[in-house]
């Protein structure tokens, strides 16, 4: 029976492989180390490739691209429903395929070097910046069992730690202060390695050119761009803005029956790191749109009279999301109007 697409269940160093053929049905299904694996397929060369979006099946969907590969990537929620019996390597490889030969399943574009590169940046900065506030709230928790109390901010305690170390009046037992005083240096290095960081990301914005297009929209700076082009590349794996919207989570929630429909808030669905990046840049066009007469302000500033601040935040973000997306698709500079 001739193999028409392979199933991949991808893991660290042994992979389960799993063959069927035009009418689903498995021809082998197979464990395969991860030195042999480009060897394995290779003997089936007219197949099609599907594997779960998870970690390793970018480098996996380059590699097998480069040697003429239809390579299907299938987000990991739509193939759980399709796994049968047990959870084990044979059945979620099975599943993949199964997902797979659906009519109407979504794939996922293999992201490139350049886009890998950028999303590496904003996974490091995201993690470091979630560090540097849990340290801030540290901190903060313990100075507040000698009595001790910052106004808030961050940059206002930053400014009163050295001062409250030196003060010798203030409660503070030696022992506190040596521990503060090592979280201060963690604070100053962390403070440190996001700068560097940010200065990179601010470098590759610069050599972009899709960046600089989206970079003119209002409400878009370095880091919002740099996300988005990491992300959706040219926009090709959508197939509108208002489809590219809906899988950020920037759409109602639906739970209708009989007839009657119900909407509730947005469904928080997909990236959710791009979607608050565009939500912040929301917040920044609904704030000087009193001030503005760009065609995006006028909007917002309707909306905002109508529906309220919190509602025209999200319009404001789904709106940012479908030009962005027809900015990349198209190719197209913004045009503010």
């Amino acid at each position: 029976m001739k193999v028409t697409l392979i199933g991949i269940d991808l893991a660290k160093s042994v992979f389960q492989v799993c063959g069927v053929n035009q009418v689903g049905n498995s021809v082998f299904n197979r464990q395969v180390r991860r030195n042999k694996l480009l060897e394995t397929l290779l003997q089936f060369p007219d197949v099609e490739v599907a594997m779960e979006a998870c970690s390793g099946s970018n480098y996996w969907g380059r590699e097998l691209g480069k040697h003429g590969f239809k390579v299907l990537l299938i987000p990991p929620q739509h193939v759980k429903p399709f796994v049968k019996g047990n959870k084990n390597d044979r059945n979620d490889a099975f599943a993949i395929t199964e997902a797979a030969r659906r009519p109407r399943m979504q794939f996922v574009e293999p992201r490139t070097l350049e886009q890998t590169d950028i999303l590496v940046l904003h996974k490091v900065i995201d993690r470091k910046v979630q560090a540097r506030t849990a340290l801030t709230n540290q901190i903060r928790g313990l100075l507040n069992e000698y009595g001790v109390v910052v106004s808030p901010g961050k940059e206002r305690l930053l400014k009163a730690l050295p001062e409250l170390l030196e003060d010798a009046e203030n409660g503070l037992t030696p022992a506190v202060r040596e521990v503060l005083q090592s979280l201060l240096y963690e604070w100053r290095e962390a403070n440190r390695q996001i700068r560097a960081h940010e200065t990179k990301l601010k470098s590759a914005a610069k050599q972009l050119e899709p960046v600089r297009r989206l970079m003119a929209v209002k409400g878009v700076a370095e880091k919002t761009a740099t996300a988005m082009v990491g992300f959706a590349g040219e926009g090709k794996a959508f197939k509108s803005g208002r489809h590219f919207a809906a899988n950020l989570g920037l759409v109602p929630s639906e739970h209708s029956s009989g007839g009657r429909q119900k909407l509730g808030g947005i469904t928080r669905r997909g990236n959710n790191y791009l979607r608050r990046l565009l939500v912040q840049g929301a917040w920044s066009v609904i704030r000087y749109a009193d001030r503005s007469t760009d065609r995006l302000s006028r909007w917002a500033k309707n909306v905002l009279e109508r529906r309220g601040k919190h509602k025209a935040v999200v319009a404001v973000a789904n709106k940012l999301a479908r030009i962005l997306w027809a900015m990349l698709y198209h190719q197209t500079e913004y045009r503010p109007g």
